[in-house]
């Protein structure tokens, strides 16, 4: 079983992965959900793309446009999460989105283990049973309570409480 690790997800402002707006980490220790956190993101580049602000997440230029970059938000979130498996449900995307944003900063990569509950969904679930393997409803067919989808703290409850039974 899987009892420490940090469930993680990033919400974009547009099509490039390095414009990070907001970053959800739920955090786990011996099984147990032990911290939360959300924090909005200055985006890089700043702007955002309609279809991600309003049929998405809902954030906006004004919801951002006043706070840290991504350097100084993950210098906060780093300590939290070291040592610990990074896990996000469909991490192709949230890796990418770390990695490369991590990079156009000029942040070394620390070797972050990731580990996905969208494959692990797909591979134990079949498709003819459970129907999609979106966040929402692997949480919907767990009888976990999931709202708010593409809220980056919600996304990554959702996550963590994927990973607390399946791995």
């Amino acid at each position: 079983m899987l009892s420490h690790f940090a469930a993680i997800d990033f919400e974009t402002a547009n099509y490039s992965p390095t414009s990070i707006c907001s970053v959800g980490l739920v955090v786990v220790r011996q099984g147990e959900i032990v911290e939360r956190i959300h924090r909005l993101v200055r985006p890089a580049p700043n702007y955002y793309v309609r279809r991600f602000t309003e049929e998405i997440h809902g954030i906006g230029f004004e919801d951002t446009c006043n706070q840290p970059d991504f350097p100084e938000v993950w210098a906060d979130i780093a300590p939290c999460i070291e040592g610990l498996p990074l896990v996000a449900h469909n991490k192709a995307f949230d890796e990418r989105v770390l990695r490369q944003t991590m990079a156009a900063y000029g942040l070394e990569w620390p070797g972050y283990e990731f580990l996905c509950t969208l494959q692990a969904a797909r591979r134990l679930f079949p498709k003819s049973q459970i129907g999609d393997h979106r966040l929402p409803t692997v949480c919907r067919y767990l009888g976990i309570e999931f709202a708010h989808h593409h809220d980056a703290l919600a996304d990554a409850e959702g996550c963590a409480r994927i990973a607390l039974r399946i791995f």
